[in-house]
């Protein structure tokens, strides 16, 4: 019945008309963005960070994670019409939606792309309704160790997961840990890598880092790589797919919802991974595997719903461990803190109406996104016509300003321009920021929650595998650093080991 009471009051909280108006305003935010190549929502999100200040705290995370999830549709528009992925998950949704886009069936595309997104959007907020209150109360018995083992599991997970090379994700990772050192000592005072700075004293902000590496870095990359020219995309007819079409999509977009909300919730998991899982499950489902990449309808419905559903999932391990499960959600811990609000356990309890003020505006955030995805094609189509050359020198001035708002410091907009670098050097040399900036949130967590463990133990790291949940964790940590060299391993042993029948045949 409590839940049930939290339930109405959080749909209250969001029929407010200034938390309805940011709703509607990130949900639009987010489906721009998502038609920009290049500026994803984390780059957005990290942008619009110091604008939050003087927000409430409910109606500002309303708005971000409208950002998020509206971010996720619309990349799907300039991947049908353009073949130019706007978002990194919708990367996949090129190869058939592109080919339904040439057989004049991008109405179809769009249409399918906007049925499963609402779908698979949906199912996932059902499941963080009746979840994350679960979660949040089997957290509650979380101590330091168990924090230690989730921290340190979680850093291994972004690693190993990311897109792109394992090595150069752990490099960006161990890189994050090092930032997380700086400034003093939480338990002895003692000032670490600050080089007697005294703006280095109190540690690395987390928002001039988000800002740099999302925001500066991404502006600076897309400006060197938007050089291809943009092909004038075809028309838009024919919008609700038939019903033929909705029955040959549905098992697809049945899976992709089961299989993108649980891959949201894992750590380094998110909608990039989803999609992609999506669309290699429904290809080797299929009886005739070689219909996608052609103009396959599943190809377009299964990374669609799953790319959505891992998006609203992902908030899971945010809101009730306070753990980010990928580089966005990162952005949204950071975004608590500055409001004063720490994710975890607690917060179910302690701000009822902001957790549930923020899961139920995503039931009115996919209505929304569902009615206004098609309408607005057209649009946003025009808008990617505007050249970098006049937007980027826009967006890089909103984010000095708002660097500078943070603290009204000019060494924070240093920091920016350095970590803008850095976030230009990592990406131009296949470096993603993502596992550097999760590492970065987490080793604060990581480093506090193992010396306090050692405390509790009387410094016998023994202690971390005599307690279940921690031990657990543990062993999932050990599991998923050795799978890989088990599987490398499993993939030379037949190219090195001869066959019997080889040998016979020599003999």
């Amino acid at each position: 019945m409590d839940n049930l009471q939290n339930v109405i009051a959080g749909f209250e909280v969001v029929l407010e008309p200034t938390n309805l108006l940011y709703c509607l305003v990130g949900v639009l935010i987010g489906m721009l963005i998502g038609v920009l190549p290049g500026l994803g929502p984390a780059a957005t999100i990290a942008i619009l960070l110091p604008l939050t200040y003087g927000v409430e705290p409910v109606t500002a995370i309303i708005m971000l994670a409208g950002i998020f999830y509206g971010a996720q549709y619309g990349g799907t528009i300039t991947s049908v019409l353009l073949r130019l992925p706007g978002e990194a998950s919708s990367v996949v949704t090129v190869l058939d939606g592109h080919a339904l886009a040439r057989q004049g069936k991008a109405g179809t595309a769009l249409g399918i792309a906007a049925v499963g997104s609402f779908i698979g959007g949906t199912v996932a907020i059902v499941g963080l309704t009746f979840l994350a209150p679960l979660v949040a109360s089997f957290a509650l018995d979380f101590g330091p160790p168990e924090y230690a083992a989730l921290a340190l599991l979680g850093i291994l997970l972004v690693s190993t997961i990311a897109s792109g090379a394992r090595v150069k994700a752990l490099i960006a990772a161990a890189l994050g840990l090092l930032l997380a050192t700086v400034g003093r000592d939480a338990f002895t005072g003692t000032e670490r890598f600050t080089f007697g700075s005294l703006d280095l004293a109190d540690g690395i902000d987390f928002v001039p880092v988000a800002m740099g590496l999302f925001g500066l870095g991404e502006i600076l990359y897309n400006l060197e790589e938007r050089h291809r020219a943009v092909h004038a995309p075809g028309k838009v007819t024919n919008v609700w797919p038939s019903r033929s079409e909705l029955r040959e999509s549905s098992g697809a977009v049945t899976r992709g919802s089961v299989l993108g909300f649980f891959l949201g919730i894992l750590p380094g998991g998110g909608a990039t991974i989803a999609s992609m899982a999506a669309y290699a499950a429904e290809k080797k489902r299929a009886k005739d595997p070689s219909r996608f990449g052609k103009g396959a309808i599943e190809g377009v419905a299964g990374p669609e719903t799953a790319n959505n559903a891992a998006a609203t999932s992902s908030f899971i391990p945010l809101l009730t461990l306070g753990i980010p499960a990928n580089a966005t959600m990162a952005l949204m811990f950071g975004a608590l803190l500055i409001q004063g609000i720490t994710p975890g356990p607690q917060l179910v309890d302690q701000h009822p109406d902001l957790f549930w003020g923020v899961v139920n505006s995503m039931y009115i955030g996919n209505v929304l996104l569902l009615i206004m995805s098609i309408p607005l094609v057209g649009v946003f189509v025009r808008i990617l016509r505007v050249r970098a050359a006049i937007l980027a020198p826009i967006t890089a001035l909103i984010t000095m300003i708002g660097a500078y708002t943070i603290n009204n410091s000019v060494f924070d907009v240093l920091l920016v321009v350095v970590f803008g670098a850095v976030g230009y050097l990592m990406k131009k040399f296949g470096f993603e920021p993502g596992p550097l900036v999760l590492a970065f949130v987490l080793g604060s967590l990581l480093e506090e929650s193992v010396r306090r463990s050692l405390l509790l133990f009387g410094g016998d790291p023994s202690g971390f595998v005599t307690r279940p949940i921690s031990a657990t964790l543990l062993v999932l940590f050990v599991v998923v650093a050795v799978w890989p060299l088990v599987q490398s391993v499993r993939r030379r042993r037949p190219a090195s080991a001869p066959t019997p029948d080889r040998e016979e045949a020599s003999v």
